[in-house]
């Protein structure tokens, strides 16, 4: 096999970022901010954030073109150490939380057509059989998430279109006025991000599998930028369709946004029918994450003796034994995590990941500045400077808001220093 061509490196972008967080999230937005032009740029702004980490990413990845993603970077740019943090994120939270929270929305959906079987089973049971196909067949498991991404897109598309046929809609105002203004640099806006940039994971999800993309210096860079402008533009029209479709009283602290807002479109029959189309659109997010998330968990296992077994792969070159680690945490995540409170420590590690391998853009530039990049970030150094401060902005205020969840991300952190210490280097 020569290789994942653009399309399907773009295709594990956008499936890996349209999934649960802009299904669930906008009800937990609404509660403190009211302004339809607020809530919209809230989107706005998490898609350029997406973008300029976009950017900044496809110089590392096109410099430093190997699998492995933040855990490849930062051990480079930094130390082992610091690359270990990032993979012990990706491997326990970075991907297995996502698939986790994928499938409990993908159970809750499911759950509203056929409700004789327990939301939770729906949801383990679809992580098991993903896991299944992928773990035989490379060739399969990008077919099998180019075709869900095509219905994915396919469908918010339709949505989309079909919301402004709706017989009573919501009054949008989209003039912004002072108030508006004064919303995007309060507390509750910088709160609000850390919904909106779990919405967005995934757009660094290809630099996780560099050396199985063709052509990956030239290719990698676009398919970061494409996917990710791809999805800025459909969060922004969905959500907008939410707005207008739903009143703002219905949708605060609702986690079944798709489903409402399908009701008041399609009726309850068609809001049946969304359900299980959401479903579908859920099955596509946690077949990427599935598929990529194995490869961090394996690169780790060819460098530390004590994950030796991870390397290991089957004759189809797949990373088996990393493979069932994810499918087992993900499982473990379902049957004893809350959603709302893996999303939060989630995402603060995450975001702190992501800023520390940006933060990497000057620091290579500085220390190895003849170091080949057939790719420069584009608009450097404002872009990853935007990157940087907003994420840095986000972080403290929710560390303000929500100091339990953000310790138990910092937590996770250190503890993969701990056992980085306690392994030893091959």
């Amino acid at each position: 096999m020569k290789g994942l061509r653009l399309h399907t490196a773009v295709a594990i972008v956008i499936a890996n970022m349209v999934g649960t967080g802009v299904f669930t999230s906008l009800g937990f937005q609404v509660i403190d901010i009211q302004s339809i032009f607020t809530l919209l740029m809230l989107w706005f702004v998490g898609g350029i954030i997406a973008l300029c980490g976009a950017f900044s990413y496809g110089e590392l990845a096109a410099s430093m073109p190997r699998s492995g993603g933040e855990y490849h970077f930062l051990s480079e740019i930094y130390h082992p150490a610091v690359g270990f943090l990032a993979g012990w994120v990706s491997a326990s939270v970075g991907f297995a939380a996502p698939t986790a929270l994928a499938a409990m929305a993908f159970g809750k959906y499911i759950k509203t057509v056929f409700p004789s079987i327990p939301e939770v089973h729906y949801a383990a049971g679809a992580v098991v059989i993903i896991s299944f196909v992928h773990a035989n067949s490379v060739h399969w498991g990008s077919r099998f998430h180019n075709f869900f991404t095509f219905i994915k897109i396919t469908l918010i598309v339709v949505f989309i279109a079909s919301a402004f046929f709706v017989p009573n809609p919501q009054p949008t105002d989209l003039i912004p006025n002072l108030e508006s203004f004064a919303l995007m640099v309060s507390p509750s806006f910088a709160v609000s991000l850390i919904y909106v940039s779990y919405a967005y994971t995934g757009w660094n999800a290809a630099v996780y599998i560099t050396s199985e993309i063709a052509e990956p210096q030239k290719n990698l860079p676009k398919a970061l930028f494409i996917g990710t402008l791809i999805v800025l533009v459909m969060y922004v029209l969905l959500n907008f369709v939410f707005l207008y479709t739903v009143p703002l009283t219905d949708l605060k602290g609702q986690l079944e946004i798709g489903f409402l807002s399908a009701k008041q479109i399609f009726g309850s029959l068609g809001a049946e029918i969304m359900s299980i189309i959401i479903a579908l659109l859920l099955v596509s997010t946690m077949s990427a994450m599935i598929f990529v998330g194995p490869r961090i968990t394996k690169r780790m296992g060819e460098d530390f003796k004590g994950l030796r077994l991870f390397a290991r792969t089957n004759p189809q070159q797949i990373p088996i034994f990393s493979m069932l680690f994810q499918t087992l945490l993900t499982l473990l995540f379902i049957y004893t995590s809350s959603f709302n409170q893996v999303l939060t420590y989630a995402s603060f590690a995450l975001i702190s990941v992501t800023s520390m391998t940006v933060l990497g853009v000057f620091v290579l530039r500085i220390t190895k500045p003849h170091l080949p990049r057939p790719y420069k970030v584009w608009g450097y150094p404002f872009t990853p400077a935007i990157f940087l401060l907003l994420n840095l902005w986000t972080l403290v205020y929710v560390f303000l808001d929500r100091p339990v969840e953000s310790m138990i991300g910092i937590g996770i952190m250190c503890l993969g220093l701990i056992f980085y210490f306690l392994s030893k280097r091959k």
